[in-house]
């Protein structure tokens, strides 16, 4: 189950990956998950982007409204 921080931080990396900072300590535990990914940007900096199973989370949650 994902904490509060989490879920927003999800939502976060798939409207807006380039407001995160890669140090957020909630972005570790997505990485770890594998809801998050981290790929190469411009200038040699990496930005989050959302896996397929990060999607699904996302999409599920949606349902449940």
């Amino acid at each position: 189950m994902l904490s509060p921080h989490e879920f927003a931080t999800l939502i976060l990396v798939r409207d807006a990956p380039d407001q995160i900072e890669a140090s957020r300590a909630e972005l570790s535990t997505l990485l770890e998950r594998q809801l998050v990914a981290l790929e190469q940007a411009e200038r040699g900096m990496s930005r989050p982007r959302i896996t397929p199973n990060g999607n699904s989370v996302l999409e599920a949650c949606a349902r449940m409204r």
